[in-house]
């Protein structure tokens, strides 16, 4: 990052700088996301029963602002230099970015492994994802001012960087929302759910279903099922419970079983009338 820094200063390469400041960025990302994990394996208390899973989901979000703000200011300066071109020095450029470049995808091959199913290391994992890009296209930009003297192309790589940072951020971010607002995790069907929960012997009726995400991979959901009148409600709770596990891989699954004919306007009026 510092000799990116240097060298962009001594280079007058925007594509440099642009990557450095990703860096910079990055480093703080990862330092965040080494916090997250730390708070996320603290056990629940009583104010915080489901504990503190949801960190890893604010600092993928953090990060995502971070890449967000990066590419806003990369485009600021590549339109500034589109309209008054700066004398690059091709070679040290593409020297550095060069050094750039293998620094980061050493990144990548150390974090990629665990960023599959959890969103805060995937949020670091494309942070350096980037950075390698943008070392690439610095290393292009760098060979094209050199060979061809062509200044323009470090305003425009830069820009192709801040568009691929700028659609990478903002999936990110949009997983963090989708988290976040409590949506149908990505690959569930509420349907298709409430569907297998009816097939379970001697249920008759599925309401108030939600699914949602404590923290990306960790899904909960509840539910409230009716069940057959003379039913083993402990059979039908073991027998929904292990669907849940084998047909949709949840875990953290919480049924209310009714009888058929249990109301809840009806009981809530009778229990007016009771105490009255």
């Amino acid at each position: 990052m510092v000799l990116e820094i240097l060298g962009g200063i001594w280079s007058g390469s925007l594509a440099l700088l642009a990557d450095s400041g990703h860096m910079a960025i990055d480093t703080a990302a990862v330092a965040l996301g080494l916090f997250a994990i730390w708070i996320a394996r603290r056990p629940p208390t009583d104010q915080r029963t489901f504990g503190y899973y949801r960190a890893e989901i604010l600092a993928a979000t953090v990060n995502g602002a971070l890449l967000v703000a990066v590419a806003v200011w990369i485009f600021y300066e590549a339109f500034g230099r589109l309209n008054e071109p700066h004398p690059v020095n091709g070679p040290l450029m593409t020297v550095i970015a060069v050094g750039g470049l293998i620094v980061n995808l050493v990144g990548i091959g150390l974090v990629r492994g665990h960023s599959h199913s959890n969103l805060n290391m995937r949020a670091v994992t494309l942070h350096l994802i980037f950075d390698a890009l943008g070392s690439a296209g610095a290393i292009i930009a760098g060979v094209l001012v050199w060979r061809q003297g062509w200044v323009l192309a470090d305003a425009i790589v830069s820009m192709l960087i801040g568009t691929l940072i700028l659609h990478g951020a903002f999936k990110l971010l949009g997983e963090c929302v989708d988290i976040l607002l409590e949506s149908v995790p990505a690959g569930m069907n509420a349907e298709m759910l409430r569907v297998d929960l009816r097939k379970v012997d001697s249920v008759t009726e599925v309401h108030d279903l939600h699914i949602w995400s404590i923290a990306s991979g960790v899904i909960a959901m509840s539910a409230h099922v009716k069940v057959k009148s003379g039913a083993d409600h402990g059979c039908v709770l073991a027998a929904c419970t292990q669907m849940l596990h084998d047909k949709h891989a949840i875990d953290h699954a919480t049924l209310q079983l009714e009888p058929e004919t249990y109301s809840h306007e009806d009981t809530h009026l009778d229990c007016q009338r009771t105490k009255g």
